[in-house]
């Protein structure tokens, strides 16, 4: 049996979580009451049972029924159930651009400061932050982003995969280093199709920038090293048990070659059996 707990700060994306549990065949509750978690468990797991996948949402809306998650979590464990808890987290001016965008009142706010109630929360889940088997921060996702992360990192459907889920993300300099990479590379020194008018306002995973990114022999002998590297690392982490890499891969705009390189990496180490998917920060962006 899968029991998964979605928790995590208000405005972070839980809603669109449980959607993407839904759409992978869970049987979702929201809001549920922490104090009924384990009777949940035990109905799913009686003989003749047809839900073998659950997924809850637990958060500060269950107001003082929430101090007691941990409590019911442990029953859980006694039950002789595993269970995978996802935390979604996101900066405060993220938070409260969505809260001023839904024009929605934080839960723990008081007369509509909803800075505070954020700061309320993030030190009522703490503990609970520090027990998840995996923490993601939507600031900079977008929706098919997160659920492509939740897909593959916590219903780990190909069980064949290596174990750790790699995330290869191009950007651009210009707008910004990514806060939350392991590994950052530096494309800059390959030929910028920028300068290529034919070229220019396609984007890294067109096949005619793409070809003018990998079929340079700088180009080739970077991604010969690279990806040696890769797979020198790679093996090292999982026994180090690392369970997640994220590898940035930067040009000026983020639009061609970081975009092509990350492309090709992902592919190598898909190859390679390894969990990878690819998100290009700012293509779209960069003009």
């Amino acid at each position: 049996m899968e029991f998964a707990i979605i928790t995590g700060l208000s405005g972070a994306g839980r809603s669109e979580a449980i959607k993407c549990f839904e759409d992978m065949g869970f049987f979702c509750i929201d809001n549920l009451p922490p104090s009924l978690i384990p009777k949940m468990a035990e109905l799913a797991t009686l003989p003749g049972s047809k839900v073998n996948q659950v997924a809850v949402v637990c958060d500060v809306r269950g107001g003082e029924f929430f101090d007691d998650l941990l409590e019911e979590l442990q029953k859980l464990k006694e039950q002789g159930i595993t269970y995978q808890i996802l935390f979604l987290e996101a900066s405060d001016e993220v938070l409260v651009k969505r809260f001023k965008e839904t024009r929605r009142r934080h839960p723990l706010s008081e007369e509509g400061a909803i800075v505070e109630g954020i700061h309320k929360e993030r030190h009522i889940m703490e503990q609970l932050r520090g027990q998840a088997n995996l923490i993601i921060d939507t600031s900079e996702l977008a929706t098919f982003e997160l659920k492509d992360k939740i897909r593959t990192a916590i219903l780990k459907q190909d069980k064949q995969k290596k174990g750790i889920m790699i995330t290869i993300m191009s950007f651009g300099y210009k707008y910004g280093m990514p806060l939350d990479a392991d590994l950052v590379i530096d494309v800059r020194f390959l030929p910028n199709p920028h300068y290529i008018e034919a070229l220019r306002d396609f984007n890294g995973t067109n096949e005619k920038v793409r070809d003018f990114v990998l079929n340079r022999s700088e180009s080739r002998t970077f991604i010969k090293k690279f990806t040696g590297l890769l797979a020198f690392l790679l093996p090292r982490y999982v026994a180090e048990g690392k369970t997640h890499l994220t590898i940035a891969i930067g040009c000026t705009g983020g639009k061609h070659r970081s975009v092509a390189i990350a492309e090709e990496s992902a592919t190598f180490l898909r190859e390679k059996d390894y969990n990878a998917i690819v998100r290009h920060r700012d293509y779209q962006r960069s003009k």
